[in-house]
């Protein structure tokens, strides 16, 4: 099984690709902003249902991913 397979990403990789290719969502800035507003909301119910189901620690790895890919998007 590769990091791609994975059904859960581990790395920054496996993230981008199950966003643009197992969910077929295009990795743009617009999305990434507001998924990272969302996630940063303790008050939004999706964010609070995301940290009961994959906690604390993968919720702040997948805000990073996305600040990464934010640092790397072009404007």
């Amino acid at each position: 099984m590769t990091d791609h397979d994975d059904p859960i990403p581990r790395n920054f990789e496996a993230w981008r690709h199950c966003i643009e290719h197992w969910c077929g969502i295009p990795l743009t800035r617009e999305f990434a902003e507001q998924r990272i507003k969302a996630l940063e909301d303790p008050a939004d119910e999706h964010t609070r249902r995301y940290i009961d189901c994959y906690g604390e620690d993968y919720h702040r790895q997948v805000l990073a991913w996305f600040r990464q890919f934010l640092d790397t998007a072009p404007a």
